[in-house]
């Protein structure tokens, strides 16, 4: 079900939110949805070209799975 949100904006936010929309003929509401979902998902998942660099790399795997290890048995030190 779909869940209403209230949204304060100032003018000039809702001048340029609104104008970005009408670029793309779509709704403010669902500019502002497919803009936040497109940010989370760049922002939060990793790239796939990405992900098999990392996957490639033995020496990194090696140092993440010891640095896994060790923080599953509270060892080494945190740093804030």
């Amino acid at each position: 079900m779909a869940k209403v949100v209230t949204l304060r904006l100032t003018e000039e936010e809702y001048e340029r939110i609104s104008a970005a929309a009408k670029i793309e003929h779509r709704p403010i509401s669902n500019y502002i949805t497919a803009r936040v979902i497109e940010d989370i998902e760049e922002s939060y998942y990793i790239d796939p070209i990405e992900m098999a660099q990392i996957t490639s790399d033995k020496n990194l795997i090696g140092k993440l799975k010891i640095g896994h290890r060790a923080a599953k048995e509270m060892k080494g030190r945190f740093v804030d």
